[in-house]
């Protein structure tokens, strides 16, 4: 068998075929969670998003409405169809809501700036990207959506056309690079990629041009939220280099769902676990340190369960085996992108000095959260 090897084109065999090489290999999808597989938030259950919240991993989105739609990860019936994609995110419309002037309902997901700095944007250099996904709508015509710096003052509104409803159909977007603005290059907010579910008319902008305007979508774009019980299901969404859409980067689960750790973690406990090792250093001082999973982008949000030294609690056992009878508080502190410690104090009787172990307690459930979104 002959063949020949390009640097840019890759390897082409004899009957013509071609394998792509470093053009193909890599963080291609700079999409976290693309294929709406991991759910640490809402394991699946349907959810009512409020004003800027996050629901499955990655996925946020702006409302200016709160209890408008719902949200919820399922199971794709005929994934076949979806280029073998499995779950989709299904959004669904909970009334027939007329938007205003500047109402917006987004479906959106921040790309941190250390993975989209190689685009150049805001650079003569600037690259294009192409964005491509696979939707199934109950709603046909001109959909819109945008996308935008961190500062909110650069905007490039996209539109894309529901030919078939109840369908899937897949959707690519070719976006030329920005070559002006702002962009930033760290592990803040690089770009905004914004699917807008209804948007008011001064939030929406020609589509297919960059404007220095705070666009959230395309002029006349169909709106999800004016038809009660309309349904919007997304999958497969991928934003790369290049103006071609390539193949969906199926990166493998457990890569996925550490990529999805540097923003958000969480800890779920059971029967009397045992949930960190640390010490006492008074009948009302205890610390017990506790590390993270993945490093996260930056010093998180910590929300703790409820303490107490009752059923379904979190609480402090000494080195006698016994527990407090009274907590006064639990809080997180020493917060760092590696972990943080469980800090405890006002145990009114039944506690001493010495080495101290923090229990969750008879199937507690979410025992912590730690938030580093964008």
């Amino acid at each position: 068998m002959s063949l020949s090897i390009h640097g840019t084109n890759g390897v082409t065999f004899n009957d013509g075929s071609v394998q792509a090489t470093s053009a193909l290999t890599g963080f291609r999808n700079r999409i976290i969670n693309g294929d709406m597989r991991i759910d640490q938030r809402n394991a699946g259950a349907v959810h009512t998003p409020i004003a800027n919240t996050y629901s499955i991993d990655r996925w946020n989105f702006q409302l200016a409405q709160a209890s408008k739609l719902t949200a919820q990860r399922k199971t794709v019936t005929n994934p076949q169809q979806a280029d073998n994609n499995t779950y989709l995110l299904n959004i669904t419309s909970t009334s027939a809501y007329s938007v205003t002037s500047s109402d917006y309902f987004l479906l959106g997901q921040f790309i941190e700036g250390f993975n989209s700095a190689d685009l150049g944007w805001g650079t003569s250099g600037a690259k294009s990207i192409t964005i491509s996904f696979w939707v199934y709508s109950s709603l046909t015509g001109t959909f819109g959506g945008s996308v935008q710096n961190s500062a909110i003052a650069r905007s490039y509104p996209f539109s894309y056309t529901i030919s078939s409803a109840s369908t899937w159909e897949k959707k690519t977007i070719t976006i030329a690079g920005d070559t002006s603005g702002t962009w930033v290059t760290d592990n803040g907010l690089g770009i905004r990629l914004y699917f807008g579910l209804g948007a008011g008319s001064t939030v929406s902008g020609t589509a297919g041009s960059w404007a220095s305007a705070n666009y959230l979508s395309a002029t006349g774009a169909v709106s999800v939220v004016g038809t009660n019980g309309a349904t919007f299901d997304i999958t497969g969404v991928q934003l790369e280099a290049g103006s071609t859409a390539t193949d969906f980067e199926r990166r493998p689960y457990g890569t996925e769902l550490a990529l999805c750790q540097r923003y958000y973690q969480n800890r779920i406990g059971d029967s009397y676990s045992c949930g960190a090792a640390g010490q006492a250093y008074s009948t009302s001082q205890a610390y017990a340190p506790t590390s993270f999973k993945q490093e996260m982008r930056s010093a998180p949000i910590i929300n703790l369960a409820t303490i107490g030294s009752t059923t379904n609690r979190i609480s402090f056992m000494n080195s006698s085996l016994s527990h407090p009878a009274t907590i006064g508080t639990i809080v997180a502190s020493s917060i760092s992108v590696d972990g943080f410690q469980f800090q405890a104090s006002g145990f009114t009787s039944g506690f001493t000095a010495g080495n101290a172990t923090l229990l969750y307690r008879n199937g507690l459930g979410e025992i912590w959260n730690a938030s580093a979104e964008l």
